[in-house]
């Protein structure tokens, strides 16, 4: 599987925006810059696309910024990944398509169409609110132990 860096800074980026902007606070390119090391030009490439996607919405301006545009327990790592305009692929399988000719008799075909179903259902099932849920109590966990 082949994922972009635009895509998994897409990723980081908005965990960032969702730890930063917890109580619905508007978030700057720079924070989020600073805050994830990624260059501001190529944040507000990706944020582009997240805004047109419908995942955040922006505020021009002072005090303006980025914030999402819905409940965190319900979006995913896939919209995220999928609103980067990147397709994934879960194989190296370029047959996919129909009109492939080889479709109907290619034995190889299933695994990467499984392998490439597994891991989008895998990716729908985990969202932003649930990786931020997984950090805390990783961090919990690490303070008791000390």
């Amino acid at each position: 599987m082949r994922i972009t860096t635009r895509a998994r800074y897409a990723l980081r980026a908005s965990l960032a925006l969702a730890k930063l902007g917890s109580a619905g606070d508007m978030v700057s390119i720079s924070a989020l810059s600073e805050a994830e090391g990624i260059s501001s030009v190529f944040l507000e490439q990706i944020f582009l696309k997240l805004r047109k996607a419908g995942i955040v919405r922006s505020v021009r301006g002072p005090g303006g910024g980025f914030c999402f545009s819905q409940p965190l327990d319900q979006l995913t790592v896939k919209d995220i990944l999928e609103a980067t305009g990147e397709i994934l692929n879960g194989g190296n399988c370029d047959k996919s398509r129909d009109d492939c000719d080889r479709i109907g008799t290619c034995l190889s075909h299933p695994v990467w169409q499984g392998a490439s179903a597994a891991v989008m259902e895998y990716l729908e099932s985990i969202t932003v609110a649930s990786l931020l849920k997984k950090k805390a109590r990783t961090r919990k966990k690490q303070s008791h132990a000390r």
